[in-house]
């Protein structure tokens, strides 16, 4: 059988995780080494140790995460039904959760490729993510960023010790700059969602969620997961799917930019509206990811569109009534929730916040709005 993205061939094998059997295991060659990736009956779990390694791998500043907090919402206050937890990765390092699947993706490289340094392409936060991840091993990398990235994405992943070469959105292709530069300078290419390393690592935000509800004596029966490429719904579900077969998984995608809950109903990869804009600049894709759509595709209920407006109103609720920053793209969750998206009566209920890298400019102007 081959996987999804032309990762090449692949050979089935036996595996299980956390004591539980999974269906099959998958080993991908390529052309210099083998890489095992778990895949089950929901989705794709990871490489070398499986998922559970990269939580092994999860010590406080040595890992994919620093085990971000779990909080209640406050339903009452924001008019919200049910019990609404809130999965903080807003407080993550680098201000996002994409630090997870940028530092298990270094991890599983081997060392002599890991050594040659990494390229990566992003708007901001995966940019950060594999730029300390870097940090971390001591070795180069080189990110491909959009001259309008955000300011302070541009200058944080620049003082993890990142290189950024900027180009035009309009008129320049990240993905060809950034292979260039790999071929050149014989490094490995970090992809922001589209690689099972990048799902895996994002998917200890789905075991979090899990174990922390389980904790308050809560069971989850529905996550909703902002979207980009479908990298961290992707393993968010795959990881909630094995653990709890019953939640039911949902995404929140910007108006315009809801390609993936409209690639969900045609059952194919849709493309994004031409000529749509939005503030949440870290969702902005063309179209889900080739891996990351098989696998939501199966495991995902379904997925809100949210206005900028809807958006603003949750960044405003955050600030003011939990004390929590969070950028456009990681409150885009709550805000289908305090949009009334989503029915909470009677259900445990959770939102990823997944980031809270605002521009500071953008964010003070939001939260002074009436």
């Amino acid at each position: 059988m081959r996987v999804p993205g032309g990762v090449g061939d692949c050979v089935l094998a036996r595996e299980s995780f956390g004591g539980r059997a999974l269906p099959g295991r998958v080993r991908i060659a390529d052309d210099r080494h083998i890489v095992p990736l778990s895949v089950g009956r929901h989705g794709v779990w990871n490489s070398r140790a499986g998922l559970s390694g990269a939580v092994r791998q999860g010590r406080p500043g040595s890992g994919p995460g620093n085990g971000c907090a779990i909080r209640g919402c406050g339903g009452r206050r924001a008019g919200i039904g049910g019990r609404v937890f809130l999965k903080c990765e807003s407080l993550q390092h680098i201000g996002a959760f994409k630090f997870r699947g940028a530092f298990w993706a270094l991890a599983c490289l081997d060392d002599d490729v890991r050594s040659r340094g990494v390229v990566a392409w992003s708007s901001g936060n995966h940019a950060q993510g594999v730029a300390m991840a870097a940090q971390r091993f001591g070795v180069p990398a080189t990110i491909v960023m959009p001259h309008d990235a955000p300011a302070l994405k541009r200058d944080r992943t620049r003082r993890f010790g990142a290189e950024v070469v900027g180009y035009d959105r309009a008129t320049e292709s990240r993905e060809d700059i950034a292979c260039a530069i790999a071929n050149r300078e014989g490094r490995a290419v970090v992809p922001p969602f589209d690689h099972p390393h990048i799902i895996a690592g994002q998917g200890t935000v789905g075991l979090e969620i899990a174990q922390q509800l389980a904790e308050l004596g809560e069971t989850p029966d529905q996550v909703v997961v902002p979207c980009g490429g479908g990298g961290l719904t992707a393993g968010v579900a795959t990881a909630m799917k094995h653990l709890h077969p019953a939640a039911r998984i949902y995404i929140a995608e910007p108006e315009g930019f809801d390609d993936t809950t409209r690639s969900l109903r045609s059952g194919q990869r849709e493309k994004s509206v031409p000529g749509a804009s939005s503030i949440c600049d870290a969702l902005l894709v063309e179209t889900p990811g080739e891996l990351t759509f098989a696998i939501n595709h199966r495991l995902v209920a379904g997925g809100m569109a949210v206005g900028d407006e809807e958006v603003r109103a949750a960044m405003r609720f955050a600030f003011t009534e939990l004390k929590l920053v969070l950028e456009p793209g990681g409150a885009i969750a709550l805000a289908a929730l305090l949009a009334g998206r989503l029915e909470t009566k009677g259900a445990c209920t959770v939102a990823v916040l997944s980031g809270g890298n605002a521009d500071p400019g953008l964010f003070s102007e939001i939260v002074s709005a009436d």
